[in-house]
């Protein structure tokens, strides 16, 4: 196998590896985020995540980790258990009075955290807020769903159509407090982009077991336990210490020295040292998310390219030979170090009975130069925007991903920078800008729907605001449309699973999106810390104990 080319890439904030002299400073960093912790306790428990807290408002960004913080202290009308089943949360039991009338019971005598009640009023607001400009979570209520108070404890969902997975799609939807949002100014949901602060993006007024002391963004958030919450707490803990820590080897070595009590992630490259340390372990398995790149099909010229007046994506034969050019078996051992399964599809394999049915094109180097040449994009140069502290070896995979398209003659400008940044500038309400990229998607409702509709949708904000909301490249077929719409309708299993099949068969004919690989979870857990490891990669921290 061929070395890859080393490359030049332009960071912003990016890891390095490690050498002897960045190892001490490593350490020197472990003891000023020590300095800055408050005393040990066995009732405190320290989280350490390679990316930041920016924004407390639920509605701003969603992405796993952020919507895991918001999960201490948020709870939606239904939740997923540990088994990543649906369970009652304020909602403590529902109904469907009809397939398009729903009715959901509402639990009683629960308060925020500032000691209003939870009432019908507040599911009404959120469910309009969330559906608002600038929230990042409007497709997870669909468009079409009137919610309606009945009482104070009842509320109907109309429907205009049935949607057996309505509930399933409201993982990350929490419920807002209408009388605390309309007394702050926050009537409105913070956006990605935002450059000012708002109230909710700083505070937070939820129902769940933990609220918020203290916020620092980039700094430190310190979540204390609830003692009015209306569930059984499962937990020992009193307090949660929140520090984001960049540096891979700062976050390993914090956990090591026992400075912190669970990390995430642990770099593959350091799993067998932590395992071998005797004070932590590390806690494996895999996870639902899938990591793809993709392309701006949509733009007549694209924001950042060599090429003027056209957009080269928009040629199939260019999509054809990206896919092509990448070796993912060569990211698999090299740079997942074999912590990873490759996907043809953009759905994980456990969310799709038929997934087995597809396979990838062959990696084709030559035949993949030949299509740009017929192409006449043989000198194309590109941007690629890169998160570098959101996925396991984001940059790394990019940086693979660069050396493998210089091999058919694309020059990549990499941009990698801290998840915050990129995703302001690449989701909806930083208006898509991006020509290149790499993302990872873990559908909320563990259901192909939420990919076909999320992801492969076309973008039309005029008639459906919801689809295409994290299209990023705005690939658009109407016959996938279709089945989609048929697909979320569809009650009988096996007819469904026709559909999705279909309509995945569509996406890759089209070389809409290069899937890559499921990756592995990887989370460092002091031996004090018993908690429970999602396949969503949700840390939630509410069922941890710790013993000294």
């Amino acid at each position: 196998m061929p070395k890859l080319q080393k490359l030049t890439v332009r960071h912003s904030g990016d890891r390095e590896h490690m050498s002897g002299r960045q190892t001490l400073l490593a350490a020197t960093i472990v003891s000023i985020v020590a300095f800055g912790m408050s005393p040990a306790s066995s009732q405190t428990l320290r989280y350490a995540n390679q990316g930041d807290l920016k924004s407390l408002d639920p509605y701003t960004l969603k992405e796993t980790t952020t919507i895991a913080h918001h999960a201490h202290v948020y709870e939606g009308l239904v939740a997923r258990g540990k088994d990543l089943k649906i369970v009652p949360a304020l909602a403590e039991s529902w109904e469907t009075l009809t397939p398009t009338h729903w009715r959901f019971h509402l639990r009683k005598n629960v308060k925020f955290h500032n000691g209003d009640a939870f009432t019908a009023d507040d599911v009404v607001f959120s469910a309009e807020r969330v559906r608002a400009n600038g929230s990042n979570f409007t497709s997870n209520v669909p468009a079409d769903a009137k919610f309606v108070k009945v009482d104070d404890n009842t509320v109907d969902v109309m429907l205009d159509s049935p949607n057996p997975i309505l509930i399933a799609q409201w993982d990350g939807w929490f419920i807002m407090d209408k009388k605390w949002c309309e007394e702050n100014n926050s009537v409105a949901p913070t956006p990605a982009s935002a450059t000012t602060p708002s109230f909710a993006s700083l505070h937070e007024n939820g129902t769940g077991p933990f609220f918020i002391e203290s916020h620092q963004p980039g700094v430190k958030t310190v979540f204390k336990i609830n003692p009015n919450w209306w569930g059984k707490s499962e937990t020992n803990l009193k307090e949660i210490d929140f520090t984001p820590i960049a540096s891979a080897a700062t976050r390993v070595a914090a956990l090591l020295s026992g400075e912190v009590d669970v990390i995430e992630p642990v770099p593959i490259q350091d799993i067998e040292r932590v395992n071998a340390s005797g004070v932590a372990k590390v806690l494996t398995g895999p996870e639902l998310r899938t990591i793809f790149l993709g392309m701006d099909e949509s733009r007549d010229e694209l924001l950042y390219s060599n090429v003027k007046g056209k957009n080269p994506f928009k040629d199939i034969r260019v999509r054809e030979a990206f896919y092509k050019a990448v070796d993912i078996d060569l990211i698999q051992k090299r740079v997942m170090r074999g912590l990873s399964t490759p996907s043809a599809l953009m759905v994980a394999p456990q969310l799709f009975a038929l997934s087995k049915e597809f396979t990838r094109p062959k990696y084709d180097p030559d035949a993949a130069k030949k299509l740009l040449t017929e192409a006449g994009y043989a000198d194309l140069q590109v941007t690629m925007d890169c998160p570098n502290d959101r996925y396991v070896n984001d940059s790394a995979i990019c940086e693979a991903v660069v050396g493998m398209l210089a091999r058919i003659g694309v020059k990549v400008d990499l941009l990698a920078q801290p998840k915050q940044q990129y995703f302001a500038k690449v989701l909806k309400p930083g208006g898509y800008k991006t020509s290149f990229y790499l993302l990872g998607w873990t559908p909320a409702s563990s259901d192909s729907h939420n990919v076909l509709h999320d992801i492969m949708g076309c973008r039309n904000d005029e008639k459906d605001p919801t689809r295409g909301e994290a299209n990023l490249g705005g690939y658009c077929n109407k016959e996938l449309d279709a089945l989609t719409d048929k697909v979320l309708v569809e009650t009988d299993a096996a007819k469904r699973d026709q559909l999705i099949k279909q309509a995945f068969e569509i996406g890759i004919k089209d070389y809409s999106y290069i899937p890559l690989h499921q990756q592995a979870l990887a989370w460092g857990v002091s031996n004090k810390v018993k908690l429970t490891q999602r396949a969503d990669n949700a840390v939630l921290l509410y069922w941890a104990t710790k013993q000294e």
